[in-house]
């Protein structure tokens, strides 16, 4: 079972956005499935990957739609994708460090980040966006 679904809530009413926070989605999920199995650290390595690859393709979808449609918020968001990459890449660093406990520092950050980010600062833009033409 996993630990989040998709929920109406998520959308942001952009199928390209929408669909790149459902592969986030399912990073958390495989991470959760992974960490009740007892295997977190056997596939942290490819959960690390996922977001790295997630961080370069969803902010870069995201901010092309600002600064094209010049989203008013857009260096704001910007900061707080940045924040999200040096937050990755200091856990990153910490796993190959070999820190104990990361599987649920990362869950936890996973989830705030779905909540805070997703939640709160993506479904401002959506209708913004929506307005411009972009669905």
């Amino acid at each position: 079972m996993p630990l989040i679904d998709w929920r109406p809530e998520f959308s942001v009413n952009i199928e390209v956005i929408d669909e790149q926070h459902k592969k986030l989605i399912d990073n958390i999920n495989i991470l959760h499935d992974a960490m009740k199995e007892g295997k977190a650290k056997d596939i942290l390595s490819k959960i690390f990957d996922g977001l790295v690859e997630y961080a370069v393709n969803h902010f870069a979808t995201e901010e092309g739609f600002f600064y094209i449609y010049d989203y008013p918020q857009a260096e704001e968001h910007k900061k707080e994708h940045d924040n999200f990459k040096a937050k990755v890449r200091d856990m990153k660093a910490k796993f190959e460090g070999g820190k104990v406990g990361l599987p649920i520092e990362l869950s936890d950050f996973l989830r705030d980040w779905l909540q805070k980010h997703v939640l709160d600062m993506d479904r401002k833009y959506g209708p913004f966006l929506n307005d411009k033409g972009v669905f």
